[in-house]
């Protein structure tokens, strides 16, 4: 019975083996065809190491944060009012066009004109924007 399991378990981890470098190939052939978003080897986030090292480096922006100087966002929607006037003043205005007139990346612009589009203050046409009170 010993040599059966002792076999058997052996059989068990040749296969293991093939079964691991086959995982490796796939991995490697979608990494080539996706762009290689997998992680290599290293800690997991969240480790312990990496979260002291986190903590210490909000130790010292905290501690080099100005005096007076606002927390975090600042609020108030100011990228979408920015894009709102920017509407009114040029119906028809598209999302490439509003990000080079703003200065930012256009894929910022493309969460937040839905968002203006919810709350009721433009419309889409085509590809441009229109103000929603000149329906």
């Amino acid at each position: 019975m010993a040599g059966f399991v002792d076999s058997t378990v052996k059989d068990i981890d040749q296969r293991l083996g093939e079964l691991k470098q086959e995982v490796a190939k796939l991995e490697a052939a979608r990494s080539a065809l996706v762009g290689g978003a997998r992680r290599g080897p290293g800690r997991p986030p969240g480790s312990r190491a990496t979260t002291r090292r986190r903590a210490a480096t909000r130790r010292q922006t905290r501690s080099a944060r100005r005096p007076g100087r606002p927390r975090g966002r600042r609020g108030g929607n100011t990228r979408a009012n920015q894009a709102l006037e920017l509407v009114r003043s040029r119906p028809g205005i598209t999302i490439p066009q509003l990000a080079q007139s703003m200065k930012i990346e256009p894929n910022y612009l493309y969460r937040v004109m839905p968002r203006l589009v919810e709350q009721g203050d433009v419309r889409r046409d085509g590809q441009g924007w229109h103000p929603a009170a000149s329906d």
